[in-house]
């Protein structure tokens, strides 16, 4: 089994239980949902499914409300995949990084090894994990934090740069 993310918007969600609802129209078959992360102005959805295949994912959302910008296989770095569950609605920050053209799965990953110990070096915040895009193009971490300016610290301890932050909700 693999995991896939899944970004997409719902033009009518203003409110949890309209994402709730939502996520109920998905026909999912024999895959599993494993998280579902909303943008703080219900704009963006980030979806985690486990599925065997990427052909799998795709028509689970064809019947529903969701509009899907992409698909893409990833891989959880930071946590495994019972830790997501327990940790789900701890998480209020994802920050996107497009990768450079160059950078390989084998360098990200002891990239992030050998700078993860300066997150010591910001304790307000609380790194959860990482879904790293199986095609190298980008990665999404997620974070505990007080404010978007404690998440840019503790990217900048990490020396790890910032394509993009947004607020999640915590409804």
């Amino acid at each position: 089994m693999a995991l896939f993310l899944v970004e997409a918007t719902l033009t009518d969600a203003r409110e949890q239980a309209a994402v709730e609802r939502a996520v109920d129209t998905l026909k999912l078959g024999d895959a599993t949902l494993i998280e579902v992360q909303v943008a703080n102005d219900y704009k963006k959805v980030y979806v985690i499914i486990e599925a065997s295949k990427e052909a799998d994912v795709s028509p689970a959302f064809s019947e529903s409300v969701f509009t899907v910008q992409e698909v893409k296989e990833v891989r959880i770095v930071g946590q495994d995949l019972e830790d997501v569950r327990k940790t789900a609605g701890k998480i209020n920050y994802l920050v996107e990084w497009n990768f450079p053209a160059d950078l390989t799965m084998d360098q990200y990953l002891e990239r992030k090894k050998k700078n993860s110990v300066h997150y010591a070096e910001v304790p307000e915040v609380e790194f959860q994990r990482t879904y790293v895009c199986e095609d190298m193009t980008k990665c999404l971490c997620f974070y505990d934090a007080p404010d978007d300016d404690a998440v840019k610290r503790a990217r900048e301890a990490v020396k790890a740069p910032v394509s993009s932050i947004t607020k999640l909700s915590r409804d």
